[in-house]
């Protein structure tokens, strides 16, 4: 056995049974160590960003990571931006970084880099393994990590030597302890938070958006009368009939301080007190009003849910609150706005326990009213704000959940930062559908430019949010790809490819022309 085949086999043994992957030189015994592990699928990707987006999906809907396979520091530098996103999300990723042999660092090969220091912001654990008898340890307490404190980023970093010298054997596995419900004082107290009369926000996140959760915080917020809303970007809310509804934060600063205000009370359930997206001139970053009390029920790495219904029950909330979501399937349009068609033709034909990626951005704004009552469906988000994140969060959420539907709204301009995803879509048969927003512009930076409070803004300016000068053909890149694609430039063809591609397997890909 050498280093290669106990990193393998210690991950297949410590329950990861993926691995995303874009191999280079310091890699090739790892790659030939798979005919030997057939509990292990390799995805192939080409291109590192959008490995380690789809080990984000795969972990936001299978709750366990999967691995990236990545080469040298350049490598693990092209899959930084996407690993900031699955850091947000507190997904558990375990990244395998190879490097150069351990004898061959100090000669400074054009590939030497300090891996450390590019993989330290976006990982919760780091290590490099010295030798090939501790690869096999050193692989479980990765995965052992990542599968920590409600989701960590593990990077273990594989000088070339590791691979190829002997092994005595695999690592062993401990299982990290579950997350603990939060102390009783911290129940204690926001239950008389609650009991009160004050104005009183609860703001949710993280594990705390699937149904259990939000149904105990509707159990709350029904017996106490607190609003309660989730974060503006959240990894994974399970929404549509049969659950109980969650107002999201809005994007701008100004809306959210209005919602806010007046507020006395803020109790904090996975997540943080909300600030702006970004600072603007004259304009608040710090959104909690003056003088609210702010207390946290429970943090990332503790259970939510059981927090949550831990506190309806002292408060005596209704077991099973009014509120439950009706299906009602909308009809299609028949004309008007076309974005908005999409997100309407989508609620009417999208099966049941389907997958919504969304990174719409400016033409997802009516998503929110189209599928309040659609079927039962599991919504992701961007959670980093670095984008181009939809196509392959697709791509790992299909390899998951291989039987559900996945649709992704995805804007031109961030589909471009990682169109390679349609390559491995097509290549692993994925149940993807994609549809492109195609407005030809970076639209949100028109808005953006004017509130920062930019000055002079002129042509060569507005040059630089256009992006259809030479204009993209996405039919052609998907069909180049091997994913079959419509054009479609009016609502009577929305409808028609949306029914068409929600009634056959996929990939497939609608270009919206706006």
């Amino acid at each position: 056995m050498n280093g290669a085949q106990s990193l393998l086999g210690t991950l297949v043994r410590s329950g990861i049974e993926v691995c995303f992957t874009n191999p280079g030189t310091s890699e090739m015994h790892f790659v030939a160590s798979l005919d030997r592990e057939p509990e292990m699928r390799a995805v192939l990707v080409l291109f590192e960003g959008v490995a380690t987006a789809a080990a984000d999906g795969y972990a936001r809907m299978i709750n366990k990571p999967a691995a990236t396979l990545l080469h040298l520091g350049p490598g693990l530098a092209n899959g930084l931006s996407n690993l900031h996103n699955a850091k947000k999300a507190r997904s558990p990723v375990v990244n395998i970084i190879g490097d150069h042999a351990t004898y061959h660092l100090p000669f400074e090969a054009p590939l030497t880099s300090d891996v450390k220091a590019f993989a330290a912001p976006v990982s919760h654990w780091i290590k490099s393994s010295p030798n090939a008898a501790d690869v096999g340890q050193d692989t479980a307490e990765a995965v052992r990590a990542a599968n920590s404190n409600g989701g960590q980023i593990a990077s273990l970093i594989l000088p070339a030597d590791t691979a190829w010298t002997p092994a005595s054997d695999y690592g062993f596995y401990r299982t990290p302890p579950m997350p603990d419900t939060p102390p009783q004082a911290a129940i204690t107290k926001a239950s008389k938070m609650l009991k009160n009369s004050k104005k009183t926000v609860i703001l949710i996140s993280g594990h705390a958006l699937r149904a259990k959760g939000v149904k105990a915080a509707n159990r709350i917020a029904v017996k106490s009368g607190a609003q309660v809303f989730a974060d503006t970007f959240n990894a994974r809310m399970e929404r549509g009939a049969g659950r109980y509804n969650i107002k999201r934060l809005p994007y701008f600063a100004e809306q959210v301080s209005e919602i806010l205000a007046g507020t006395e009370q803020l109790i904090i359930v996975g997540s943080k007190p909300p600030v702006s997206f970004f600072a603007y001139p004259d304009t608040p970053n710090y959104l909690v009003p003056d003088g609210c009390q702010i207390h946290t029920l429970s943090t990332p790495a503790e259970n939510s849910i059981s927090a949550l219904e831990a506190v309806a029950d002292e408060i005596g909330a209704p077991k099973n609150p009014h509120g439950r979501i009706d299906l009602i399937r909308p009809e299609l349009a028949s004309g008007g706005d076309i974005a908005s068609s999409v997100w309407q033709a989508m609620a009417h034909f999208m099966p049941d326990d389907s997958i919504v990626v969304d990174e719409a951005t400016t033409s997802g704004i009516a998503s929110e009213m189209f599928l309040a009552n659609a079927p039962s469906f599991d919504y992701l988000q961007l959670t980093g704000g670095s984008i181009g994140i939809g196509l392959p969060l697709s791509l790992g959420a299909s390899i998951a959940c291989p039987g559900r539907k996945v649709i992704c709204g995805q804007g031109d301009g961030g589909a471009m930062y990682t169109l390679q995803a349609l390559w491995s879509q097509a290549r692993e048969q994925c149940d993807v559908v994609n549809i492109i927003f195609n407005n030809r512009k970076y639209l949100i930076l028109e808005i953006e430019i004017m509130r920062v409070g930019a000055e002079n803004i002129g042509p060569k300016a507005l040059d630089m949010f256009d992006i259809g000068r030479p204009e993209i053909d996405w039919c052609k890149l998907a069909e180049g790809m091997g994913v079959h694609s419509i054009r479609v430039s009016s609502v009577q063809e929305v409808n028609h490819a949306m029914e068409f591609c929600m009634k056959n397997k996929g990939p497939h890909m609608i270009e919206v022309i706006l």
